[in-house]
C-alpha cells in the first residue's frame, strides 16, 4: 500500500473485530475508501465490500483491492508486470513535471513511469486489469519517491530510496469474497449513500483542512493521465483549488456530517474520527444521537496514537528550510459504533479480546466520568 496520512493500517484488526461483533453482517460499505486498506481487509475476511471515493487514484486502488478478483486478473497482471518492467525509460510529461520542474522522483525513474503509463494507456485494458496495473505502477513509484509521505512538498536532499530503480510488482489482489463480489464507485459521498446499501457502513471522512487531493495530487495525475496544467513549486494540479471537500471546511463540516449520516443506508455505522478534527466529541455524538428519530445508541473506543511523522519533525518548505514548529506528538482516534441497540457490551468484549498494540479504552460520553472499563493495553 502507498504511504498515506490517516491510514488505518494499525486500526484494521480492531475494525474487523468490531464488525464481527455485529453478528450476521455480510456486506460493508467503505464510504471514503482512500488506499482501500480497510476494504481489502474486510474482503479478505469474506465480506462483500462496496468501496467509494471521489478521487481517481483512490478509485483505482479500490477497483484493484476490492472489486477485482485474483481468479480474473492475476494471470494477465503477472505477464504485464514482466512486460512493463522490461520497458526502457521515455521522458515525457511526468518526468518534466515531477522530476525536473519539481523533485519528487529521480529523472531516470520518471522516464520509466512515463513509458509504463503510456503503455498501460495504449493497451486499452479491461477496467479491473487496468486498475491492477495502475496500482502496481503507483506503488512502484511510491517506493522510490523523495517525500515524507505527502506530496505537498519534496525533500531538499534526495531520499535514499529515490536512488533505487523503479520496479513493478503484482499487487496483493484477493480471490472473490465468500459473500460476493465487491464493487468500487467514484461517487460524491452524498450521492453514494443514496445508491449504496450494506449491513455495516464504515465512515472515515476528512476531518480537518488537509485535502487528500492536494496531499496526493501526483497519484491523481498518474491515474487520470490527463497531463493537467499545474501551479506552485510542488506542481499541483490546478483543479486542487476548486475540488474542495465540504469536510475540509470548519464552518460546513458539522452540517455535512449530519446530512451524510442521515442518508446512510445501513443499520450499523462504524465511524472513525480524530481529536485533531473540526468536530468535537460533543458535535459528533449530538449528530449520532439524532439519527433514526433519536433512537440511535452510541458506543465508542478511544485509541492513543503517535502523530504522523510530519507533525513530529516540524514544517519545512520545498528547499528543506524549517518554517514551522513541530505539532502535537500524540493524538486520539475515536471509533464510534452507532446502531439502534446498545453496542457497548460488544465493544467491551472487543477491547478485552486481545492485548492491543496501542492504548485502548471504552470512551465515556461527554460529561461522564471515566468508565471502569478495561485497562489500557
Amino acid at each position: 500500500m502507498i504511504k498515506y496520512i490517516g491510514s488505518k493500517r494499525s486500526l484494521v484488526p480492531l475494525l474487523l473485530e468490531i464488525v464481527r461483533g455485529v453478528g450476521d453482517a455480510r456486506s460493508v460499505l467503505d464510504l471514503f475508501s482512500g488506499t482501500s486498506r480497510v476494504g481489502h481487509a474486510f474482503k479478505a475476511a469474506g465480506y462483500r465490500v462496496l468501496a467509494n471515493d471521489h478521487n481517481a487514484y483512490a478509485v483505482a486502488l479500490a477497483r484493484c483491492y476490492v472489486q477485482a478478483d485474483a481468479e480474473d486478473v492475476l494471470e494477465n497482471a503477472r505477464k504485464l508486470v514482466h512486460e512493463f518492467n522490461a520497458l526502457p525509460g521515455t521522458p515525457g510529461y511526468f518526468t518534466e513535471t515531477f522530476c525536473l520542474r519539481s523533485r519528487f522522483f529521480q529523472p531516470r525513474n520518471g522516464a520509466r513511469i512515463d513509458a509504463i503509463r503510456e503503455a498501460i494507456a495504449a493497451k486499452d485494458l479491461d477496467p479491473e486489469l487496468e486498475a491492477v496495473m495502475l496500482v502496481s505502477l503507483m506503488e512502484a513509484a511510491d517506493r522510490v519517491d523523495s517525500t515524507t509521505g505527502l506530496q505537498m512538498a519534496y525533500l531538499k536532499a534526495w531520499a535514499p530510496r529515490s536512488h533505487n530503480d523503479l520496479e513493478l510488482r503484482v499487487p496483493a489482489v484477493l480471490p472473490r469474497a465468500r459473500h460476493g463480489k465487491g464493487g468500487a464507485t467514484d461517487l460524491d459521498a452524498f450521492e453514494a449513500v443514496g445508491r449504496l446499501e450494506a449491513d455495516v457502513a464504515y465512515i472515515d471522512p476528512p476531518y480537518n483542512q488537509h485535502s487528500y487531493l492536494g496531499n496526493y495530487h501526483v497519484w491523481e495525475t498518474l491515474v487520470r493521465w490527463d497531463k493537467p496544467e499545474v501551479y506552485g513549486v510542488a506542481c499541483k494540479r490546478t483543479d486542487v483549488r476548486r475540488r474542495q471537500s465540504v469536510f475540509n471546511s470548519r464552518p460546513r463540516a458539522r452540517d455535512a456530517m449530519r446530512r451524510l449520516l442521515a442518508g446512510v443506508r445501513a443499520p450499523v455505522l462504524v465511524v472513525s474520527f480524530n481529536d485533531e478534527g473540526f468536530l468535537s466529541r460533543e458535535d459528533l455524538e449530538s449528530v449520532f444521537g439524532a439519527l433514526w428519530q433519536g433512537e440511535a445508541r452510541v458506543a465508542s473506543l478511544e485509541i492513543d496514537f503517535q502523530s504522523y511523522v510530519g507533525a513530529r519533525i516540524g514544517i519545512h518548505n520545498p528547499r528543506g528550510e524549517k518554517v514551522g514548529t513541530p505539532g502535537r506528538v500524540r493524538n486520539k482516534e475515536f471509533v464510534y459504533v452507532v446502531s439502534r441497540t446498545d453496542f457497548a457490551p460488544a465493544l467491551t468484549r472487543v477491547a478485552e479480546s486481545r492485548p492491543w498494540p496501542f492504548p485502548l479504552r471504552l470512551s465515556p460520553s461527554p460529561g461522564e466520568g471515566d468508565p471502569a472499563g478495561p485497562p489500557e493495553a
